[in-house]
């Protein structure tokens, strides 16, 4: 049985990092589909892999091919995306990486997007997990570019305004979604613990006790050599703090 993750939030809050460290925890255990849903697609850097073609060149690619004509009556829509989307999946040791790359275009992207999310479903119960590196705010989640979520979980930094966020985007992904699983909440780069402010902010929301990770001193260092986040030593607060997440999660 596939696990679908989300890892949402606001923007600059780390999410990338949470994503990459999940993934390579999670690859221990039973093979990963990683999709960045970012358009900026840094989750490859954050892998340490190189970028493959991005589905969003894919759609237009297909898009363009229907409406010339140019696309063979052979072969189905369905099998022709399918195939292309297998084809740009970057692989590495326990992960495959997929990335979605930039939104629409000019003109109606509605067939295709819905011929994608049934493609990428498909594709992604070949794998134990799928974890999703969305992009900043809520756009991915109201696209819908998968449609279960079995764990949500937003990163927020420890700030009343990106506490907003996270509830903001909680609700719509309840509003959007099929199903919805568990959802958790994880205050990254709190300098001294979780701040009191904070902690009943988030209770207001209804988010619990959140997971509290603090700022990862190594992170710079590596991020300036251009190095994987996936890199970080054992002790690092970060991949501690990822670790103790999967752990809470049940993963």
């Amino acid at each position: 049985m596939t696990t679908t993750i989300v890892i949402a939030g606001k923007g600059g809050t780390g999410k990338t990092s949470i994503s990459a460290l999940l993934v390579q925890i999670l690859a221990k255990k039973g093979v990963v589909l990683a999709i960045d849903a970012d358009p900026a697609i840094n989750l490859n850097q954050a892998l340490g892999v190189e970028a493959g073609s991005t589905v969003g060149r894919i759609r237009e690619d297909m898009t363009r091919d229907i409406q010339a004509g140019t696309l063979s009556p052979s072969i189905s829509k369905h099998e022709y995306l399918e195939g292309q989307i297998r084809a740009a999946l970057v692989e590495s040791k326990g992960f495959d990486l997929l990335a979605i790359g930039r939104p629409e275009g000019p003109g109606c992207y509605c067939a295709a997007n819905n011929m994608l999310r049934m493609s990428i479903d498909k594709l992604g119960r070949n794998y134990r997990y799928v974890v999703i590196d969305s992009e900043a705010g809520m756009e991915h989640i109201s696209r819908q570019t998968t449609r279960d979520v079995d764990i949500l979980v937003i990163v927020s930094d420890p700030t009343q305004r990106s506490i907003r966020t996270a509830a903001a985007i909680k609700g719509l992904i309840g509003e959007m979604r099929t199903r919805v699983g568990q959802i958790a909440l994880v205050v990254n780069r709190s300098p001294e613990g979780l701040p009191p402010e904070i902690a009943r902010a988030a209770e207001s929301h209804g988010f619990g006790s959140p997971l509290t990770i603090g700022q990862d001193p190594n992170l710079a260092g590596l991020e300036i050599k251009g190095r994987p986040t996936t890199e970080l030593p054992a002790e690092s607060p970060l991949r501690l703090g990822v670790a103790e997440l999967v752990a809470k999660l049940g993963l």
